[in-house]
């Protein structure tokens, strides 16, 4: 059966060198693919135009024209550039189409961009089930992101270089590194286990790995400041900043949590509570099939970054805020219980605390039994 719909459908599948642009006139099942360099705006939109005036010669109507890709490393720009010229993108999240569930299937980028028309025809007529579609950005939103994002990135590479001195010392039955202030005079008289001084060549990689690191320091207060300045010098128009405040005068609840929570997830609007959670990807998956019916592990479908900060934080949570209902719903549950059970308790309670948070931010209502740092 042959598509009915008065919308020209276009899809792209975005790569470093080349870009293929799929596109399916109405009421034509057949589709063309063409070919333009990775970039070349010009030449999209060039085709863009043409496309309409084509259809406008052969079926007299004017038709609109509706544009998908993949969510990935090219961002978001793209999209605001074709919706700055009156062309309604869609930002697919390529994990959620739905595929041939055999072991083994072709993989070509002609094949991926017939496949995402299909998936752009089925989603215009009604079909919201054959994918989900990426809520895109506002450009200050997106910024807004940037900070904590660097610094995460920089304590990971803080851990990287710090195990990296502790590895080469290891190598010479050294088992702890000499303190940073006193670098220079300790690194002197440091010995091996065996009795010898550091080779030369080891200890010149220690010394550059020892500026690295301070250097990431460095790095990490500056930004830790900036975000602070951020803060306190945030615009009216800034509607998550009053967020990011609220969240930190929680005990327990830090400034880099905070802006991760709020520049992350609570910046979005979600209807319930099962939405805020399937986001985070903290929702067990059901599992029913005959008499069996019960819950498997929870999805990670959503955001690692979040999903990670919550279970930190509600490690903390047990730590500074022992007497709220979150805290004693822990202890109950869990008891005296270690290993495994513990674990999974605490990514319920991350859960339920995300949901709590959530609702202190929208609502103001404050988790039951936590203390602020006001008070």
């Amino acid at each position: 059966m042959s598509f009915t719909s008065d919308t020209i459908l276009v899809a792209l599948e975005l790569s470093n060198t080349l870009w293929l642009v799929g596109t399916r006139l109405p009421g034509i099942r057949k589709s063309h693919i063409y070919r333009i360099d990775a970039g070349d705006t010009d030449a999209l939109l060039k085709l863009l135009g043409e496309l309409q005036s084509r259809n406008q010669k052969t079926s007299k109507t004017g038709a609109s024209i509706a544009c998908c890709f993949e969510a990935g490393r090219d961002g978001f720009w793209i999209h605001r550039l074709l919706t700055d010229h009156n062309i309604p993108t869609h930002v697919v999240e390529p994990t959620s189409i739905l595929v041939n569930r055999r072991a083994k299937r072709a993989k070509t980028d002609r094949l991926d961009v017939e496949g995402l028309l299909r998936v752009l025809a089925a989603y215009l007529a009604g079909d919201t089930q054959i994918c989900s579609m990426v809520r895109v950005p506002t450009p200050d939103e997106e910024d807004g992101k940037r900070v904590h994002r660097e610094r995460e990135y920089l304590v990971q590479e803080r851990t990287r270089i710090e195990n990296r001195i502790l590895a080469l010392l290891a190598t010479q039955g050294i088992r702890s590194r000499p303190s940073l202030r006193t670098w220079e005079r300790d690194i002197a008289v440091l010995e091996t286990g065996d009795g010898r001084k550091l080779p030369r060549h080891l200890t010149a990689e220690l010394n550059r790995l020892r500026r690295r690191f301070c250097l990431v320091r460095e790095l990490i207060t500056e930004l830790d400041a900036e975000r602070d300045e951020l803060l306190a010098t945030t615009p009216p128009s800034d509607i998550v900043a009053p967020k990011v405040a609220a969240l930190a005068g929680i005990y327990g609840v830090g400034s880099n949590f905070a802006a991760v929570l709020a520049r992350e997830v609570f910046y979005r609007q979600f209807g319930n509570r099962k939405q805020l959670a399937s986001y985070v990807g903290l929702t067990p998956i059901p599992h029913q099939s005959g008499s069996v019916d019960k819950d498997r592990r929870i999805g990670r479908a959503g955001n690692a970054r979040v999903r990670k900060t919550m279970v930190q934080a509600a490690w903390l949570w047990l730590r500074y805020q022992p007497d709220s209902e979150l805290s004693a719903w822990f202890r109950q549950r869990v008891g005296a219980l270690k290993g495994r059970a513990r674990r999974i308790a605490i990514v319920a309670m991350a859960r339920k605390l995300l949901i709590a948070l959530w609702r202190f931010t929208e609502t103001g209502e404050i988790p039951a039994g936590a203390i602020l740092r006001t008070a």
